[in-house]
C-alpha cells in the first residue's frame, strides 16, 4: 500500500510537471521540448531498455548474493553503450547532419536519454530485490527534483534547452539520494562475462523492438506534424499525448514493477505454472485500474481542461486527448497485461509481429484519412494503430494457449466502469469547474468503491483490508 501512495503521488507530480512545463515554455517551444524529449525515450529504449528488463527478470536479492556476475555484466553493458552512444553522437554533430532540432537540443536529448536511462535501470536492480522504501525515496525524490530544475528551468529561462537539462540534474540528485542501497561492491566489472551479457540481450532485445515500434509512431506522427503544422501544432498535439500516455504508464509501470516481480519470484520458487497463474491474476489487476481511470479522465476532462490546462492549449488539449485515449488504454492493456504473459515464459517474438502491425495500421490510416486544419487525423491513426497492435497480441496469446485470468473480475470490472460512467455522464454537461469536479470524483470514487469492496474485484478489497489491519495492528 505505501508503493500505491508512492503511484500516486508519482502520478500527481508527472502531470503538475508536464502542464507547468508546457505553461512556460508555450505551445512552439513546448513542441521542441517535446520532440526531443521523443529523442531521449526512443534512445533509452533502444540501448538501455534491455537492461532494466534483464534486472527484473534475473536479477533479486538471492542473484545477487550468489551471483554477482550479473549485476556487474548489466552495469558494464550499460557503461559500455552510453560511451559508445557519445561518441557516435559527437560524430553526428561534427558531421553537421540537418535535423528539425538543434544541435544542443540534439546533444541534450541524449544526455536525457541516458539520464533517463539509468534511472530506470536503478529502480529495476531497486524492484527486484523488494526495497519498497528504497523506490519510494527515489521515486519522490526525482519528482520533487523535477519540480525545482526541470519546471525551473522552463519558468527562468523559457527553454526547452534548460528544461531537459533539469531532468538530467533531478535523475542524477534522486540517484545520489539512494547511493548506498544502489551501490555493490561483489559486482566487480572483471566479473563480466560476454556470454552472460547476449543471454539478456537475448531476452530483452525483442521486447526492446516492440517498444520502439510503438514508440517509433509517436515520434513519426510529431515530426510530420512539425512538418505540415509547425512547431506550435506539435507542442498542443504534444501535451494531450504526453498527458494521456503518462496516466496510463504511471499506473501501468507502477503495477509492472510490483506485479511481474512477484511472477518471477513465483517463478523462482514454485515453477513455471505458479508464475504463469500469477501473470493471469495480474492481468485482472491492471484492468480494474487502468480502463476506471481512463475512463474517468475522459468524463472530467471539461473540468479538469478548465481548472489544470494552460490557456494556450485549451480547446485542442481536450479534442486530441479524447481522440487518443481509447488507444492509450489498448497500449496500456497490450504493455502491462498481455506482454507479461509472453515474457514470462521467455516467447516474447509475438510483441513484434504485434508492433509491426500497430506501425502498418499507423501508416495506412495516415494515407487513407483526410488531412484537414488540426492534427486530428494524426491522432485518429495512432489510436486505431495502438488498439490494433492489442488485438494482434490477444490473437497471439489465444493462439499460444495461456492461463487466462478469471473472467469473473473483468466482468464486474465493465460494469462498475459502466455505472461509474453512467452517473458522470450527466455531471459532464454541468459548467466546468472546481464543484463540478469534485462532484464527479465523489460520485465516481463511491460507485467504483462499491463494487470494489462488494465483490473483492481483482482482490482489491483484501489488499486494502489487510493493509489497515498492519496499520490498526502497529498503532
Amino acid at each position: 500500500m505505501k508503493l500505491a501512495l508512492t503511484f500516486a503521488l508519482n502520478t500527481l507530480f508527472n502531470f503538475a510537471i508536464g502542464l507547468m512545463v508546457a505553461k512556460f515554455l508555450g505551445p512552439a517551444e513546448y513542441g521542441r521540448f517535446a520532440l526531443a524529449l521523443a529523442v531521449a525515450v526512443f534512445i533509452n529504449t533502444a540501448l538501455f531498455d534491455w537492461i532494466r528488463l534483464a534486472a527484473t527478470r534475473f536479477y533479486s536479492e538471492r542473484v545477487r548474493v550468489q551471483n554477482p556476475a550479473v549485476r556487474a555484466a548489466l552495469d558494464v553493458a550499460f557503461a559500455a553503450l552510453a560511451a559508445l552512444l557519445g561518441i557516435a553522437a559527437l560524430a553526428v554533430l561534427l558531421a553537421g547532419v540537418e535535423v528539425q532540432l538543434s544541435s544542443a537540443l540534439v546533444a541534450l536529448a541524449v544526455a536525457t536519454g541516458v539520464a533517463n536511462g539509468l534511472f530506470d535501470y536503478h529502480t529495476a536492480l531497486v524492484r527486484a530485490r523488494f526495497l519498497d522504501p528504497v523506490y519510494s525515496r527515489l521515486i519522490i525524490a526525482k519528482n520533487i527534483l523535477g519540480l525545482t530544475f526541470t519546471v525551473g528551468g522552463a519558468w527562468w529561462f523559457g527553454s526547452a534547452k534548460a528544461a531537459l537539462i533539469g531532468i538530467c540534474l533531478c535523475v542524477a540528485g534522486a540517484l545520489v539520494t539512494a547511493r548506498r542501497a544502489l551501490h555493490d561492491e561483489a559486482a566487480r566489472p572483471a566479473l563480466a562475462a560476454r556470454p552472460l551479457i547476449l543471454n539478456h540481450m537475448r531476452y530483452g532485445l525483442p521486447i526492446v523492438i516492440a517498444g520502439l515500434l510503438y514508440q517509433a509512431i509517436p515520434l513519426a506522427n510529431r515530426s510530420l506534424i512539425t512538418s505540415q503544422f509547425g512547431f506550435a501544432e506539435t507542442g498542443q498535439y504534444s501535451l494531450a499525448y504526453d498527458i494521456g500516455i503518462r496516466l496510463v504508464a504511471a499506473i501501468g509501470s507502477t503495477l509492472d514493477v510490483m506485479l511481474f516481480q512477484i511472477a518471477v519470484l513465483a517463478d523462482e520458487q514454485h515453477g513455471i505454472v505458479r508464475a504463469r497463474q500469477q501473470v493471469a491474476r495480474n492481468i485482472n489487476l491492471v484492468l480494474a485500474l487502468v480502463l476506471p481511470a481512463c475512463a474517468g479522465f475522459w468524463l472530467t476532462l471539461p473540468s479538469l481542461e478548465a481548472l489544470i490546462v494552460p490557456a494556450a492549449y485549451r480547446g485542442p488539449f481536450g479534442h486530441f486527448l479524447t481522440l487518443l485515449l481509447p488507444g492509450l488504454f489498448c497500449y496500456a492493456m497490450a504493455v502491462y497485461g498481455l506482454n507479461p504473459m509472453f515474457q514470462i515464459v521467455k516467447r516474447t517474438g509475438p510483441m513484434i509481429a504485434a508492433a509491426l502491425f500497430a506501425c502498418a495500421v499507423n501508416v495506412a490510416l495516415l494515407a487513407l484519412l483526410p488531412r484537414g486544419a488540426d492534427a486530428a487525423s494524426f491522432a485518429m491513426a495512432h489510436s486505431a494503430a495502438l488498439a490494433a497492435g492489442c488485438c494482434a497480441l490477444a490473437a497471439f496469446a489465444v493462439a499460444s494457449k495461456p492461463v487466462w485470468p478469471d473472467g469473473r473480475d473483468a466482468l464486474i470490472t465493465l460494469a462498475a466502469t459502466a455505472t461509474m460512467a453512467g452517473l458522470l455522464v450527466p455531471l459532464r454537461a454541468l459548467p466546468p469547474g472546481f464543484g463540478t469536479l469534485a462532484a464527479q470524483a465523489a460520485a465516481g470514487v463511491a460507485a467504483y468503491g462499491f463494487f470494489v469492496f462488494a465483490f473483492d474485484m481483482a482482490g482489491l478489497r483484501a489488499r486494502v483490508m489487510g493493509f489497515l489491519r498492519v496499520r490498526t495492528a502497529g498503532a
